[in-house]
C-alpha cells in the first residue's frame, strides 16, 4: 500500500522545506521527496557556501590590506582546501539544521528520485528500491541547474559551472568568467581576491544587465580597479581544452575573433529548470520554454499539482522560491492569502562591492511612463562609510513625481545587501518620500545614505 499524506513536495530547497514546514504548522500531513540533499542547491552548491568563500576572500583581502588600517600582517597566504572545506562545512551545518527541522515538524522524508504517477500519487525511487507515495495536493519545487555551453560542456577540470567553482582542486591562475549576472561576478571577485588573473566576457553591452544603468558603469569601473579586465558585446565562439589549459576563442563587439590562453573557464551563462523525467507530459502539465506554468497561488492547470520556485521562472532566486511556497501552502489550506507577485522582490550580488536593488530601474521607470524624482548619495558623503574605509559606492532611489511612490532603489558598496531590506519594507507598506524623510536613521550608520538618498531626490540633502 502506498503512503498516504496530505501533501508531498517533490524538492527540498529553500521554496520546498519552507513549504514544507508551513504545511506541518497549518495541520497537515507531509511528505518531502529529496534526491540529493536536504536544502537543496542554495544551501549546498549556492547561496551560501558561496557566502562563505566570499567571506574568505573578503578577509583575505583585508590581510594584505592591512596598511590601510594601521596594522601588520606578515607572510599573508591561505591553503586552498582549507578554504574550500570552511565552505563545505559551513553547508554541512545548515544542511543538518534542515533535517533538524524537518524531524521538529514531523515533516517526513523520502530520499531518492521522485516522479509524478497521476494526479495523487507519485514514486520514490532509490537504487533497486521504489516506494509509492499518494496525497491529495503535491507541490514541484525541482528547482534548476547551471545551462552549459553547447559547444563545450561543463567536465569539472578547466570547465567549471558553479558547483565545480565551489571545490576547486587547484587556484586558477588565469580565470575566465562567462557572464557577468550575480553568479559570474560573485566568482570573479572571489577569485580575483585570492589572486588569479580573471576576465569576464558579457555578451550583452554592460555587465549585470538587469541593474540600473548607473550601477552598472559604476561596477565596470571598481571592478577594472580591481584588476578585473571586463569584455562586453562579445562571445566565446569555442573552446579548446587541453591538459595545460584552454584557449578560448572570443568574439568581440567589432567582430573580430581573438584567441586567448585561460587556466580554467567558468560559465555562469543561466540556469535550465529541472522539469525533465518527472512525470509532468503524462499528466498534461503545461509548460513554457521548459518552465512550469503556474497562477499566483502555485496552481498548475492540473487539479492538485502546483509548482513552485526556480521550475516556475525568474527571478531564480531562493526567497522568491520560499516565499510562494509559503503562499502555496496557505491557499490549499483554504487561507486566503495575496497571490505571489514579484515587484517587490530584491536582488543582491555578493561581489566586492556589493550591489543590491529593488524595484524599477530608472530607465524602465521612464519607459513604464512614470515623471521620475531620482536622488543619489555617495558612500563617501558617509561618516561609517569613511571610517571602515569602505568610501566607494552610491545609493540610488527613484520616485513617481507625481504621487511620491518610491519606484525603485539600487545600491552599490560595502553592505548594501543588508540596507536593501528598508527599502523593501517601505514598498510593501506604500510609503511616500514624506514619511521616508520623517523618518529618524541611527548615526554613525550606513543607512544614512538611504535617508540622504531620498532627500536628494526631492533637492534636501543634506551631506552633499
Amino acid at each position: 500500500m502506498p503512503d498516504t499524506y496530505d501533501l508531498v513536495i517533490l524538492g527540498s530547497g529553500p521554496g520546498g522545506y519552507v513549504a514544507a514546514i508551513r504545511a506541518a504548522q497549518l495541520g497537515m500531513s507531509v511528505a518531502i521527496v529529496e534526491r540529493e540533499r536536504l536544502g537543496g542547491i542554495c544551501l549546498n552548491w549556492g547561496c551560501i557556501p558561496t557566502k562563505a568563500l566570499l567571506r574568505t576572500s573578503e578577509v583575505y583581502h583585508y590581510l594584505t590590506h592591512a596598511g590601510d588600517y594601521g596594522l601588520t600582517a606578515e607572510k599573508v597566504g591561505f591553503d586552498l582546501k582549507a578554504v574550500v572545506d570552511r565552505s563545505r562545512k559551513v553547508a554541512g551545518q545548515l544542511n543538518a539544521g534542515v533535517k533538524a527541522l524537518m524531524k521538529k515538524n514531523k515533516v517526513t522524508v523520502h530520499e531518492g528520485v521522485g516522479a509524478l504517477i497521476g494526479k495523487g500519487g507519485l514514486t520514490v525511487r532509490q537504487g533497486d528500491k521504489t516506494v509509492e507515495l499518494t496525497a491529495q495536493h503535491i507541490i514541484v519545487a525541482t528547482g534548476a541547474r547551471a545551462r552549459d555551453l553547447p559547444f563545450a560542456k561543463a567536465d569539472g577540470e578547466r570547465i567549471w559551472t558553479y558547483r565545480h567553482a565551489m571545490v576547486p582542486q587547484e587556484m586558477p591562475t588565469k580565470l575566465l568568467v562567462i557572464g557577468s549576472g550575480a553568479i559570474g561576478l560573485e566568482f570573479a571577485s572571489f577569485y580575483r581576491d585570492m589572486g588569479a588573473e580573471v576576465t569576464i566576457v558579457e555578451m550583452l553591452p554592460r555587465i549585470l544587465p538587469v541593474e540600473d544603468e548607473e550601477i552598472s558603469a559604476f561596477m565596470a569601473k571598481r571592478l577594472a580597479k580591481e584588476g578585473i579586465r571586463i569584455v562586453t558585446g562579445a562571445g566565446v565562439e569555442k573552446i579548446e581544452v587541453s591538459a595545460d589549459g584552454v584557449k578560448a576563442s572570443i568574439k568581440g563587439a567589432d567582430g573580430k575573433l581573438a584567441v586567448e590562453d585561460y587556466s580554467h573557464v567558468i560559465v555562469a551563462i543561466g540556469i535550465l529548470p529541472n522539469t525533465e523525467e518527472i512525470g509532468l507530459e503524462a499528466l498534461g502539465i503545461e509548460t513554457e520554454r521548459g518552465q512550469i506554468k503556474v497562477d499566483g497561488f502555485g496552481r498548475t492547470n492540473v487539479e492538485g499539482i502546483y509548482a513552485i520556485g526556480d521550475v516556475t521562472g525568474a527571478p531564480w532566486l531562493a526567497h522568491k522560491a520560499s516565499h510562494e511556497g509559503i503562499v502555496c501552502v496557505e491557499k490549499i489550506a483554504g487561507g486566503d492569502p495575496h497571490p505571489f507577485e514579484t515587484w517587490n522582490i530584491p536582488g543582491c550580488t555578493y561581489s566586492r562591492p556589493q550591489v543590491a536593488s529593488v524595484g524599477l530601474t530608472e530607465a524602465r521607470a521612464k519607459e513604464a511612463g512614470h515623471d521620475v524624482k531620482v536622488g543619489k548619495f555617495p558612500f563617501i558623503g558617509n561618516g561609517k562609510a569613511i571610517a571602515l574605509g569602505e568610501a566607494d559606492g552610491f545609493v540610488k532611489t527613484v520616485f513617481d513625481a507625481k504621487t511620491g511612490e518610491l519606484l525603485g532603489a539600487h545600491m552599490v558598496g560595502a553592505e548594501v545587501t543588508e540596507l536593501i531590506q528598508g527599502y523593501v519594507i517601505a514598498r510593501q507598506l506604500e510609503t511616500t518620500e514624506a514619511e521616508l524623510m520623517e523618518t529618524v536613521f541611527a548615526h554613525p550608520t550606513l543607512s544614512e545614505m538611504m535617508h540622504e538618498s531620498v532627500l536628494g531626490a526631492y533637492g534636501r540633502a543634506i551631506h552633499i
